[in-house]
């Protein structure tokens, strides 16, 4: 991937957190990015589990036993959601292969009540991360994170959230593949 590329984020991008970033919010997160445009930009952290569970927070969920994710330090009192398979629901918008986010959720509540809708295939987050206008360009002129264009798909989703960080940057090869074995505290090596 050329330098241009690394620096032009889109819809669908991983964003990876580089192995030294401080911010408490992101340290070795992956961020899925659901919009970029002029106005700025929207992601959800995929591999940041919370302590909280589905039906702990929605009563219309609470048969499902389901991790539920932190999305990012925006808005922590909102719902997301991505699922995986084909067009479930009106108002999804793709984000790659066979990868949705959001959609009508009254219909996603009816198709997992129903088993409609596979509930593995299901990712729910608490708030989101945002940047505005231009700011994630300076952040990845800046180097704080890396553009993965691998495609993010069931597989890649059946990580532990420990394991995604690093293997995703394994998959890059070359110099990222060295990267992935950084050590959390340099001091520790």
């Amino acid at each position: 991937m050329s330098k241009d590329e690394l620096r032009n984020p889109k819809a669908g991008d991983l964003l990876i957190s580089e192995p030294f970033l401080q911010d408490e919010n992101f340290v070795r997160s992956v961020v899925l990015l659901c919009e970029h445009s002029e106005e700025g930009s929207f992601g959800l952290i995929i591999n940041k589990p919370s302590i909280l569970k589905l039906g702990e927070l929605v009563e219309a969920l609470d048969f499902m036993d389901k991790d539920v994710f932190v999305g990012g330090p925006v808005e922590q009192n909102t719902l997301h959601f991505i699922y995986a398979g084909e067009k479930a629901l009106e108002g999804s918008i793709s984000l790659g292969d066979n990868i949705w986010w959001g959609g009508d959720y009254d219909s996603l509540v009816e198709k997992l009540k129903l088993g409609l809708l596979d509930p593995g295939s299901v990712r729910f987050f608490l708030g989101y991360s945002g940047w505005g206008a231009e700011q994630l360009e300076e952040e990845l002129s800046d180097e704080t994170w890396i553009i993965c264009r691998e495609i993010l798909d069931e597989q890649t989703l059946n990580f532990t959230p420990e394991e995604l960080w690093k293997n995703l940057l394994k998959s890059m090869g070359g110099e990222f593949k060295v990267i992935a074995n950084y050590p959390l505290d340099p001091r520790l090596n």
